[in-house]
C-alpha cells in the first residue's frame, strides 16, 4: 500500500483551524507540499462567561510555524465571521489577500482603522478568474447569501478538486446581481471533484430557503399598514440586500430614510460607492434632518437586532441616544431571527420598546442567506464528490449534512466530521485523518490581544461570583511581631456596613492564626500569606458558603 501511495505522490492536507462545532471564527488551511492557501479568517464573539473580553479570534501557531509556506488570504464573503481576524492575523501573518469587490471594500475599511493598509497586499477578484498560489489554483463561483458578492471557491491542487461552498443558499431571484452559477457546479462535477466542504448551517432544516426578494414584499405590506407611525427596521449591518429593500419601500411610500450604527453607516457607504446598492436621490437623511420631516414620513434602519446592549437600538429602547428615543407611535421591525444564544437578549429588547409604547413586529420579515437541505441536495448532486466535508456550523449541523450526503449515496467511510486542528489528508485512493496541529482561541480584551487568558478569565469569573476580600497587615521582621492590622477591605462579598460583625470576626480568626504562626517563629512571608488564605477562606465558607477571592498584602516596617 506505502508504494502505492508514493507513486501517487502527497495528499492534500485540509486542516481547520476554526469554526467548527461553532458558529463563527471560520478559518482553513490547505496544504499540498510547500504551499499553504488560508481559506477566510473570521472572528466570534465571546460566550457569556467570557467577562470583559471583546472578540475572539483563531490560534494560528501552525501558520506562524509554517510562515514561508503561506501564499495567500482567500477571503469567500464580507461577514465578521469570515473577515473579522484577518486585522489581527495580518500582523504576524503577512501574505496577500484575495477577495471580491464588496468583500475587499469591507476588509480595507477594517484595515484602515488599524493602520495596515500600507504593508498589506491586496487584490479583488471576479467572479470565473482564477489565481495561482504556489501548487495550488483557486477559482471564485458565484454564490448568493445575506451579503453581496459572496463566493464558492474551487481549490485546484496536484491532488485533485475541493470545492468549498462558502455559506450560501440558491436564490434564483437575487436582489442585487446575477443567481448562482449553478452551470460552474455542474461542469466542475462533470471534471471530477475530489471534495466538497459545504456549508452546514440551514442543513437541519427541510425545504428550500426563500429568495432575499420574497422579504421586499413583506416590507410593502408592513409599510402599508403603519402608514400613520414612524418606522424603525433592526437588521444586521452587512445585509445590504436588506438594506436595498427597505429603501426601495420607504421611496414608494414617500419615507425618507435614516441609518443609524456605525458598522452599518460604513458598510453602506462602501457599497454606495462599489454600486452595490441603489439609492434614489433625496431619500437618505442625516439624523439631524429629522426634525425636518413629520414622524410618519421617517425611516430608521438600525444596528441591535440581536439585542446587543451598546448597538443603537438598544440605545434608543433605553433612552441613552443622543438623538432618537422609541415610543408610542413608532413601529419596529426585527428583520432578522435570534442567533443561537442570543435569544434572551432580543427578549429584553422587545418587552422592553413594548413597554416604552412602540408597536413590535418580528415574524416574516427575515429570511435566512443559508442552504436547507434541498439545496444542499441540490449542489451534491451536481458536484458528485467523491468526500464530503460538512463545515460551518456546530456538531448537530455537521452530522444533519452528513446524513444528507449519505441520503445521496456518499459512503459513510467517505464522509468526515472534523474538529478544528484535525489534519485530513485526501488522495484519490483514500484519505483520513492523519494528525492535530495546535488550534485554539485567543482573546482579545480592549488594546490586549491574547494577554487574558484562561487564568485571568478563571481569575474574572471567580470575581463576578464571588468578590474579594483583601487582608492588609505591617510585620516588623525582626522582632516577628504585627505592628498594624490584619484590617479586612472587601468587595462585592457583603455589604460591609450590615456585615461589621462578620468582618471583625473574620478580622480577629486572621490575628489569632497569624499570632500562633509569629510565636512559632515563622516569619516567612509565603507561608503568612498561606496561613491569612486558608484560616480566612475556611472561616467565610463557614458563615456564608461562599469562597471569595482572597489576596493577603504584607508591609515590613
Amino acid at each position: 500500500m506505502k508504494k502505492k501511495e508514493n507513486k501517487v505522490g502527497s495528499g492534500l492536507k485540509v486542516i481547520p483551524l476554526g469554526g467548527l462545532e461553532q458558529i463563527g471564527m471560520n478559518i482553513t488551511a490547505f496544504e499540498y507540499e510547500d504551499s499553504i492557501v488560508v481559506v477566510d479568517c473570521g472572528l466570534s464573539f465571546p460566550a457569556d462567561d467570557m467577562l470583559g473580553i471583546d472578540l475572539v479570534i483563531p490560534d494560528v501557531t501552525y501558520l506562524k510555524d509554517n510562515i514561508d509556506k503561506v501564499k495567500g488570504f482567500v477571503i469567500t464573503h464580507g461577514h465578521e465571521d469570515h473577515i473579522g481576524a484577518l486585522p489581527y492575523v495580518l500582523r504576524e501573518i503577512n501574505a496577500p489577500v484575495y477577495a471580491t469587490r464588496l468583500t475587499m471594500g469591507i476588509i480595507e475599511n477594517k484595515l484602515k482603522e488599524h493602520e495596515l493598509t500600507k504593508g498589506t497586499k491586496r487584490k479583488v477578484v471576479k467572479f470565473g478568474q482564477s489565481i495561482n498560489l504556489g501548487q495550488f489554483r483557486v477559482e471564485f463561483i458565484k454564490t448568493n447569501h445575506s451579503i453581496v458578492d459572496a463566493a464558492a471557491l474551487a481549490i485546484y491542487s496536484p491532488a485533485g478538486i475541493v470545492v468549498h461552498t462558502g455559506d450560501f443558499k440558491v436564490d434564483y431571484t437575487p436582489v442585487f446581481g446575477d443567481a448562482i452559477d449553478l452551470q460552474r457546479f455542474a461542469e466542475l462535477g462533470k471534471k471530477g471533484v475530489l471534495a466538497l466542504m459545504c456549508d452546514s448551517t440551514n442543513a437541519e432544516r427541510t425545504g428550500f430557503t426563500p429568495s432575499e426578494r420574497t422579504v421586499g414584499a413583506t416590507f410593502d405590506t408592513l409599510f402599508e399598514e403603519h402608514k400613520n407611525t414612524r418606522i424603525f427596521v433592526a437588521t444586521f449591518a452587512s445585509n445590504v440586500d436588506r438594506v436595498q429593500q427597505i429603501i426601495n419601500s420607504a421611496y414608494k411610500f414617500g419615507r425618507k430614510v435614516c441609518v443609524e450604527g456605525r458598522s452599518m453607516v460604513n458598510i453602506i457607504e462602501t457599497a454606495r460607492n462599489l454600486e452595490c446598492i441603489s439609492i434614489p436621490e433625496n431619500t437618505l437623511i442625516e439624523i439631524e434632518q429629522m426634525k425636518d420631516y413629520p414622524r410618519e414620513k421617517q425611516v430608521i434602519i438600525t444596528t441591535g437586532s440581536q439585542g446587543e446592549s451598546m448597538a443603537a437600538l438598544s440605545r434608543m429602547a433605553g433612552g441613552m441616544h443622543r438623538k432618537i428615543t422609541i415610543g408610542a407611535g413608532d413601529t419596529v421591525i426585527f428583520s432578522s431571527n435570534p442567533i443561537p444564544g442570543n435569544e434572551k437578549s432580543v427578549t429584553k429588547i422587545i418587552n422592553e420598546l413594548i413597554r416604552k409604547g412602540a408597536d413590535v413586529i418580528f415574524q416574516d420579515a427575515h429570511v435566512s442567506g443559508h442552504a436547507c437541505q434541498e439545496e444542499i441536495k441540490l449542489i451534491y448532486s451536481l458536484i458528485h464528490p467523491q468526500y464530503a466535508v460538512p463545515v460551518h456550523g456546530e456538531i448537530k449541523h455537521l452530522k444533519a449534512q452528513a446524513k444528507i450526503a449519505q441520503s445521496l449515496g456518499i459512503e459513510k467511510d467517505n464522509i468526515f466530521i472534523l474538529s478544528s486542528g484535525d489534519v485530513l489528508e485526501l488522495r484519490k485512493e483514500s484519505a483520513g485523518v492523519t494528525g492535530r496541529v495546535p488550534v485554539g482561541a485567543i482573546l482579545v480584551d480592549g488594546l490586549g490581544v491574547g494577554d487574558v487568558g484562561n487564568v485571568v478569565l478563571r481569575d474574572r469569573q471567580h470575581l463576578a461570583e464571588d468578590g474579594i476580600m483583601v487582608v492588609v497587615m505591617s510585620l516588623d521582621r525582626v522582632e516577628g511581631r504585627l505592628v498594624a492590622g490584619p484590617d479586612i477591605v472587601s468587595r462585592g462579598f457583603v455589604y460591609v456596613r450590615e456585615s461589621d460583625e462578620l468582618i471583625e470576626e473574620a478580622r480577629q480568626t486572621v490575628d489569632e492564626a497569624l499570632q500562633r504562626c509569629l510565636d512559632r517563629g515563622i516569619t516567612d512571608w509565603g507561608k503568612l500569606k498561606n496561613t491569612t488564605k486558608d484560616t480566612l477562606s475556611d472561616y467565610v465558607w463557614k458563615k456564608t458558603k461562599r469562597r471569595p477571592m482572597i489576596l493577603p498584602i504584607i508591609m515590613e516596617v
